[in-house]
This record gives structure tokens, C-alpha cells and sequence, in this order.
């Protein structure tokens, strides 16, 4: 063994190598976090002054509260002060989360020969892990949150942010001047039972100060005289989280709260602390880390009474950014507006049996989502920690929603999934011409009938005679596609469902900002695992109409419609567009990311012309809904859709996919309407009310 330096020495029987080798021991194990070992090098009179529960949870504790990752020690010199005391000096490092590196130098271990043990321990206090912790001290790590940052609009519109209040009410136990008033008014302003306030309370020592609860600022104007009058009570505001308007936009904001078990130890880590409130769904959770910032924290070490001995280590803050969404708040209440309102118009006929609906509009050239709206919606205020409609009022609306069997906390733009219907026809025809098995003007004559697996018929008795591609599309008719979906089959069945996943159908889109659901389309390869045989024509056939097993969400086809429009190219949606401190400086949260599908242009020209005959020819399904709307003046390209979802007796979803302007278009929306019967009759007009809306044209 290398030996350190030896400042003194003293003839002995047990030599100051002995104390050296118990030293270096003692500090090893605790290196290792082996506490019980180090229980054991202790000195027997240390061992009844300190229990072995009590000194193993001293360093536990100790190690808790500093976060402790990972410590090192560095030896520096061992002394002799009498025959029987020695006193081995040494340095330590403490890497810990969320401060970083601590160093505390010229350490001294005190070492006594042990009569009972005949050899060399440590004479152990508390004093060994710090000095000031021997007279009753107790450390404390003091974080200092910053204000989580704002969520505005494109526009700089608020939509979240911290002008909400709470106040941290605290009490010292021995300067109550009247404890029992002081419980009964402390029950009445926490509103929990005096025997869990009093339990609580004296948990602690009676001169420490505790933080006892927390409540809000209605009720501190209400009681805060009391609680002075009896409790003493000091009082901390702290600005919480408030959504100015919490019906226009719950899907995508989310809301924040206490961290769950699972994410705990991640957000001590971090510098923050298990009670503090971070960000638990929508963006408030994806863009928590910039929201919230990095709290500026230090570790202290406290009298009993709260006095700061000392300072052992702390951290500057990171003050938490804001965010900049795609969202046009104004225009997003619009939506949400229009699609309330076809509900109670509707009251009497197609609204009672519909649970809810989606529309989703984009930027066709960004991927910026300028509008998502779930319906029926809810307040997201409800669900914070510290609702600023308050506690119980909160907790009421809650158990509201969660029992409504609409189920209004379900995001259907992007976690709904459905059957799509007839707007899956726009997807056919591209992989019907774009692949080759159709020519672009393909004839064929629709008599009502299609009869080569069973007997299917026409959503319009007769059929439509004679058509093209893109009549197809404008008519809606299903005997032709019943046919695209039967040549693409028997030409290779792997045609139609890639073809569909290229448009990023029953696929992610890539969305980052708020889950979303995936869909499914299905293929050769699922049906013969699932089913055990070959998959039949008829299969294909079905989804060429979207139906059968497709499963789409309406942010999905908002996307495909938006490539549509813009010559082939399958865009990222967004919702976050900029981020950055207020005043100081924004960047951009994304930049725009698309794929090209490599679809041929005469191939989507042909399916563009058929989409805006729709809306402006006699035969188009939603001619009647658009013939007299001021948007003929720029033009509306879309298509219709009825998907019926498999269950008897329940309505089909009804859908419409369009874009506009025709000539250089701006926008896509898709209106889906859960079994609310015609895609015509139901989504159509709440997609012409968005356009005027998003142009507008409103009167």
C-alpha cells in the first residue's frame, strides 16, 4: 500500500496504519454505496448513538435530496492526535443530477481505537457527511422554477400560459398561536380532514418550517386572514397554467400536471422536483423539455428553524421558450363554431346518432395544419393540477367528460380511425393509371350493376352510363371502381394497397406534435396470416371504395388531398411553427419536409379535373351544396364520401375531401361526420361553411 503523508505519529500498540486501511475502507464502501459495511467500520459507541436504520437512512436520504449520481474521493493526509485518535483528511466530488459537480475539500474522518472491536473505527456523527448537519442542520435542495412558457397563434394569439394563480400556504408548528383554530381553518381552506393536516404537520419537527398545502387565489382572498390569525401562516404565490380560451383547441394543447410514477425519476434528473408540473398530453407534453426550461437550483444546508447555514452548490436557470403554432386560433373558433352548429341544426335528423366529428385544413405547400378541430370538445383547464375554474369545479367537468359516451377526449382528427368510402376513389383512380392498368380516358358503362363476384349495385339506381376516370370520380360511381379495384387485383393484388401506403394511407404521417393513430390497409400478406387462404378479388374490390378493412384517420387523407392539389408531394404535418423567448428571439420549429410520391401529372390532372366537376357540374354528388356559394368565383375541387362501418343498423360516416382555389390552390380540408349517413348531405356543407370561413366569404 502506498502510503500518504504523515503529519504526526505516536508510539502505539494499534499503528496509523490501521486507521489508514479502516479510513480508506470506510470511504470505499460508501464510493460503492455498501452502507451497511460502512455501519460496520463504525465505532460501537457511534453504533448506539446511530442505529443501524438510522445511520443506513441518514445516507440515503442524504443521497436523495442532493441527487446524487456518482461520488469520488481523493486521500489526502492521515495524522495522530493521541495514542487512541486519528484524523484522515480527503476530498470529495459529488456528481449530481441537476447541479452538476460539488466539490467539498479538506475533509477530516475522525478514527478512535475501539476498546470493543480492538482495532481502529470510525467515531461516526452526522457531522462526517457535513459539519453543519451535527447540531441539527438538514439538507435542502431549493429549486427555483421558471415560468413555463406561452403558446400563442400564428398570430401571436395566447393560447396557454402562467397568468393563472395558486398560493403555497406554510406553517411553522411551534408559532401557531392557536393550533386547534389553526387545524380547523387549515381543514376548511385545503378542504382535507384536520386529522391528515395534523398527522403532516407533526411528522416534522416542530420549529421546521412546512409547506402544508396549496390552494387557490379565490381562496386566499377568503381565508388568509384566519390562517394569519391563528396559524401564523406564511404565504408564497406561484402563477400557474391557464388556457385564455380552453374549448377551441384541448386536442392539440393538451394539458400539464404532476408527473406519473413512470416519469419521476427522469424529471429529478432534470432539476425539477416530483410535486412539479410539467407537461402530461398534446403539445404541453411533446414540447415539454422547451417549455419548461431548466429550473435554477441549489442545495443547502438549513437550520431547524429554516435559516440557510450553507450553500453547497447551485445552477442558473434555463427559462422555459414559447411556441409559435401553424394553428389560426380565429379561424380554428370558426370551425369549431360551424361544427356545433351543424349539430344542432341537425338535432331533429342526423345529429342524434352521430358521436362526433373531425376537420382538419392544411397549407398544401408547408404541411402547416391551420386548423384541427375534434368534436364535441372539452376544456382543458379542467384537467391541470390547479384549474383556474377551480379544484371542484375541475374535478365536476372531469367526470363529465370522461362519462360521456361520446367520449369527447378522444382526438378523432388523428386518432380516429374509419372506413374513408367513396374519397378512397381519388387513390384508386391514381393507382389504376399511374401503374398502367388503366388507360387515362378508360370507358366503361355503369348500368347500376356489377355482378363478377355478387351482385353489387349503384348508389344511383340505373348507373351513370358511359364514363371516364375522371367521371368516375365525379359521379362516384361504384361499378366503376368496383372494376379498377377487380383489373388492379388480377394485374397484381400488391398494386392498390402500396399504392395506397405511398399516399400515406393507413400509415404515420410523421406527425410529432400530438399522437396520432395509424389505420390500416390491408394486403395479400395479412389476409392469408389472418385468414389462413389467398386473399379473393372481392377483398380488393372492397377497398377500392374504401371499404371492407380500411381504416384511415382524417389527418391521413388531409394529406393525400393536399398532394393532390400540389402536384404529387406527400408533406409532414405540423402544428408548431416557431420557437423562441418573447422579445429575445424566435426560430423556426421546423422546416418543410415532404416526400414526392412521383405520381405521372397527366395522372393527377385527370383525377383533379374529375374532383372539381364535383362542385360545378350537374352530375357532380356536391353540385347542389356549392351551386350557389361565392367560392364558384375561385372554384372548389372535392369529393364525396359514405363509408358504411360494418355494423347493422348504424348510419355510414359521412366525408368530404376538397382543396381550393382551383387554379393554384392553398388549402386542403377534409369534414369527416361519425354515422351521419351522406357524405353530400352531412360533410359537404360543413366543408363549404370552412372554405367561406377560411376565404372569407361568410356573410
Amino acid at each position: 500500500m502506498i502510503q500518504i503523508p504523515t503529519l504526526a505519529s505516536l508510539p502505539s500498540i494499534h499503528q496509523l496504519e490501521g486507521a489508514e486501511r479502516v479510513a480508506r475502507e470506510f470511504l470505499q464502501n460508501w464510493h460503492d454505496g455498501d452502507l451497511e459495511r460502512m455501519f460496520e467500520l463504525i465505532s460501537f459507541a457511534s453504533q448506539d448513538a446511530h442505529p443501524r436504520e438510522t445511520f443506513v437512512a441518514f445516507y440515503e436520504n442524504a443521497a436523495a435530496v442532493m441527487r446524487l449520481a456518482a461520488l469520488e474521493i481523493r486521500s489526502n493526509s492521515i495524522f495522530r492526535e493521541s495514542d487512541a485518535v486519528a484524523v484522515f483528511n480527503y476530498d470529495v466530488v459529488f456528481e449530481t443530477d441537476g447541479l452538476g459537480t460539488i466539490e467539498d475539500r479538506n475533509r477530516d474522518l475522525r478514527l478512535v481505537v475501539d476498546d470493543r472491536a480492538q482495532d481502529w473505527r470510525v467515531a461516526w456523527t452526522p457531522a462526517d457527511l457535513f459539519p453543519e448537519l451535527a447540531s441539527g442542520g438538514r439538507l435542502r435542495f431549493d429549486p427555483s422554477i421558471p415560468n413555463r412558457g406561452n403558446i400563442y397563434d400564428r398570430h401571436g394569439v395566447v393560447l396557454a400560459d402562467q397568468e393563472g394563480r395558486i398560493v403555497n400556504v406554510n406553517i411553522v408548528r411551534s408559532r401557531t398561536p392557536d393550533y386547534d383554530n389553526c387545524l380547523n381553518a387549515l381543514s376548511a381552506a385545503l378542504n382535507q380532514p384536520v386529522s391528515d393536516i395534523q398527522t403532516r404537520l407533526e411528522a416534522r419537527p416542530p420549529t421546521e418550517l412546512v409547506m402544508i398545502g396549496v390552494i387557490e387565489e379565490q381562496t386566499y382572498v377568503n381565508t388568509h386572514e384566519l390562517l394569519e390569525q391563528y396559524c401564523n401562516a406564511r404565504f408564497e404565490g406561484r402563477r400557474v397554467r391557464r388556457y385564455p380560451d380552453g374549448t377551441i383547441a384541448p386536442h392539440i394543447l393538451g394539458y400539464v400536471g404532476y408527473p406519473d410514477e413512470a416519469s419521476v425519476e427522469a424529471v429529478i434528473a432534470a432539476g425539477f422536483t416530483r410535486d412539479s408540473i410539467i407537461g402530461r398530453s398534446g403539445i404541453e407534453l411533446s414540447w415539454d423539455a422547451e417549455l419548461r426550461g431548466q429550473p435554477a437550483a441549489r442545495l443547502v444546508i438549513v437550520s431547524p428553524t429554516g435559516e440557510v447555514l450553507r450553500e453547497l452548490g447551485r445552477i442558473d436557470a434555463r427559462p422555459g421558450q414559447s411556441l409559435w403554432l401553424t394553428i389560426d386560433s380565429d379561424f380554428q373558433r370558426q370551425v369549431s363554431q360551424i361544427v356545433a352548429d351543424a349539430f344542432t341544426q341537425a338535432k331533429d335528423t342526423w345529429a342524434p346518432r352521430s358521436s362526433g366529428a373531425a376537420v382538419v385544413v392544411v397549407d398544401i405547400d408547408t404541411g402547416e395544419l391551420l386548423a384541427l378541430v375534434s368534436h364535441p370538445t372539452f376544456d382543458n383547464n379542467a384537467y391541470n393540477t390547479f384549474p383556474i375554474m377551480g379544484q371542484r369545479a375541475g374535478q365536476s367537468l372531469v367526470v363529465e367528460y370522461q362519462a360521456d359516451p361520446r367520449n369527447p377526449e378522444v382526438n378523432r382528427a388523428t386518432q380516429g380511425v374509419y372506413t374513408l368510402g367513396s374519397v378512397m376513389k381519388t387513390l384508386s383512380a391514381v393507382a389504376a393509371a399511374d401503374s398502367g392498368v388503366y388507360a387515362l380516358d378508360e370507358r366503361y358503362t355503369c348500368t347500376g350493376l356489377w355482378n363478377r363476384d355478387i351482385v353489387r349495385t349503384d348508389w344511383l339506381p340505373g348507373g351513370h352510363g358511359t364514363l371516364t376516370l375522371a367521371g368516375g370520380v365525379t359521379n362516384s360511381c361504384n361499378p366503376y371502381f368496383y372494376e379498377v379495384g377487380y383489373r388492379l387485383f388480377m394485374a397484381d393484388p400488391w398494386i392498390l394497397p402500396n399504392y395506397a401506403r405511398l399516399a400515406g394511407l393507413g400509415m404515420p404521417t410523421g406527425l410529432t406534435d400530438i399522437p396520432e393513430e395509424t389505420g390500416f390497409i390491408p394486403d395479400p400478406d395479412w389476409f392469408r396470416t389472418s385468414f389462413g387462404y389467398d386473399m379473393p378479388f372481392s377483398e380488393e374490390v372492397n377497398v377500392a371504395i374504401g371499404q371492407g378493412y380500411v381504416q384511415v384517420t382524417p389527418l391521413q387523407v388531409t394529406m393525400w388531398t393536399a398532394a393532390i392539389a400540389n402536384g404529387g408531394w406527400l408533406y409532414t404535418p405540423h402544428l408548431v411553427r416557431e420557437v423562441g423567448l418573447v422579445g429575445i428571439g424566435r426560430r423556426p420549429a421546423f422546416e418543410p419536409e415532404a416526400r414526392f410520391l412521383d405520381i405521372r401529372q397527366d395522372v393527377l390532372d385527370v383525377v383533379r379535373s374529375g374532383m372539381c366537376a364535383v362542385t360545378n357540374t350537374p352530375s357532380g354528388t356536391a353540385e347542389f351544396v356549392f351551386r350557389n356559394s361565392p367560392l364558384q368565383t375561385i372554384g372548389v375541387c372535392g369529393k364525396t364520401g359514405t363509408a358504411q362501418t360494418g355494423q347493422p343498423g348504424t348510419p355510414p360516416h359521412a366525408w368530404f375531401s376538397a382543396y381550393a382555389p382551383r387554379q393554384n390552390p392553398e388549402i386542403a380540408v377534409v369534414v369527416m361526420v361519425e354515422t351521419a349517413g351522406e357524405g353530400s348531405a352531412v360533410a359537404a356543407p360543413i366543408t363549404r361553411q370552412v372554405l367561406e370561413a377560411y376565404f372569407g366569404m361568410l356573410p
